[in-house]
């Protein structure tokens, strides 16, 4: 895999995070900037927990994406 590759991957990584921090602050009725204006501790819990569903669910989109490379590498194979 080249560089340009990699910083790539890692650019759409990011955008997905923060799309899904967006998506769970939303569902919770806030934006990142209305979360920042909670008092702190507030504000450090919501976003504490939406970092945590990101990071599940970015956890979950590359098992999948290493399950449909593993069978696409099965199916070369035969």
């Amino acid at each position: 895999m080249r560089d340009s590759d990699a910083a790539a991957r890692l650019d759409q990584t990011a955008e997905l995070e923060q799309r899904l921090i967006a998506e769970f602050l939303e569902r919770r009725g806030h934006t990142l900037a209305s979360a920042r204006s909670l008092p702190e501790a507030e504000a450090h819990a919501l976003l504490k927990e939406a970092s945590i569903y990101a990071s599940s669910r970015l956890t979950e989109v590359e098992v999948r994406a290493q399950y449909v490379h593993d069978i696409h590498d099965a199916s070369q194979q035969k």
